[in-house]
């Protein structure tokens, strides 16, 4: 057994309906005195709740989901104009990974609240988007000081956005199985992820408001972000980033709809992979345990219907073939991938 495993080092607090008084305490062991707050219109009622007692300098509203750089490029003057030391950011990935953005320049510290189950505050990724094109990398600046965790902050997460939240979540732990850089400790945690997020989301499904159901996602969500950090980027999330960039499709909904043809897709070729996948689904394979736990949340199931342009599929194969790694289990030619592109935008088999 020969591998190298880097853990990123930040401080993980769950705290349910104790938000306030983690995020204080964790600004407070940073030592800063100025925050940024970063949180949407939408979110701002709620991030005003959390910082009440925090010395907050500016609370900063824009957000746009894939963070253009324009956007970003904004969020930064803001934070040097306001002498801000530390970035709070309260709301789903497109928040963390804005607050990523300011991050990746100024070297601010940034104390993540999640209001999805988008994994992004436990990865030290981030990405850009400029014009139609989404740029991704790596930086340790980016990886958030603090996650706080308060379920109570998900119970109001509509129903379809939280099976779409998690389902990208379950996406983090298959791509990190085969991942670039995977080794037995991502998959360990990937396997985990993927127990906890098949036990979570139906309940979170049926019942949205239901502390327990979102405690044990929130906690596979995690886990799936961690392997996904260390594994590194697999066909799938290249497949998402790069139709995420160019057609604006939802971010959740897009690796929603393509984790189970990607699945499907290496699943014949890993089959060490595919064991512990369904063996973590407790069914007889991947693919089934994947489907049965899509049927029992109500899962999107077409890129069409999220607005991609079926032109789009031609559009999307050089990227996405330069894109894929190399060490993907089953070989990508443009063959197999137009298959692949063209059943999921319109929801069909593999």
């Amino acid at each position: 057994m020969r591998f190298s495993h880097e853990s990123l080092s930040q401080t993980v607090v769950f705290a349910t309906g104790e938000a306030h008084r983690a995020v204080a305490d964790e600004v407070a062991a940073l030592g800063v005195s100025k925050v940024m707050v970063i949180a949407s219109e939408r979110e701002a009622a709620l991030a005003d709740r959390i910082v009440a007692q925090l010395p907050v300098v500016r609370r900063h509203t824009e957000v746009v989901m894939h963070v253009p750089v324009e956007v970003a490029d904004r969020a930064r003057a803001a934070a040097a104009a306001a002498g801000a030391d530390v970035l709070v950011s309260v709301g789903g990935g497109s928040t963390t990974g804005l607050a990523k953005a300011v991050a990746l320049t100024s070297g601010l510290p940034i104390v993540a609240i999640p209001t999805t189950y988008a994994g992004s505050e436990a990865t030290n990724v981030w990405g850009l988007t400029d014009g139609d094109r989404q740029t991704t990398g790596i930086d340790n600046r980016v990886l958030p000081a603090s996650i706080v965790y308060d379920a109570e902050l998900l119970t109001t997460l509509p129903a379809e956005m939280a099976v779409a939240s998690g389902l990208n979540a379950l996406a983090h732990c298959v791509d990190a199985m085969w991942g670039p850089r995977v080794d037995p400790i991502d998959q360990v945690f990937a396997v985990e992820g993927i127990r906890a997020l098949a036990a979570g989301l139906p309940a979170v499904a049926q019942d949205p408001s239901g502390v327990p159901g979102v405690e044990e996602t929130l906690y596979g969500a995690y886990l799936a972000a961690v392997a996904f950090a260390s594994a590194g980027s697999g066909m799938h999330h290249k497949i998402c980033h790069v139709l995420g960039g160019m057609f604006n499709l939802p971010h959740a909904q897009t690796h929603a709809i393509v984790l189970p043809y990607v699945l499907a897709f290496n699943a014949p070729n890993a089959a060490a992979q595919e064991r512990r996948i369904a063996h973590a689904f407790g069914a007889e394979s991947a693919t089934e345990g994947l489907a049965t736990l899509r049927r029992a949340v109500g899962a999107p199931s077409a890129l069409r219907d999220i607005g991609m342009p079926e032109e789009g599929i031609a559009q999307a194969m050089d990227p996405v073939l330069r894109a894929v790694p190399a060490g993907n289990p089953t070989p990508v030619a443009p063959e197999n991938l137009i298959a692949l592109l063209r059943a999921a935008w319109a929801g069909d088999p593999l």
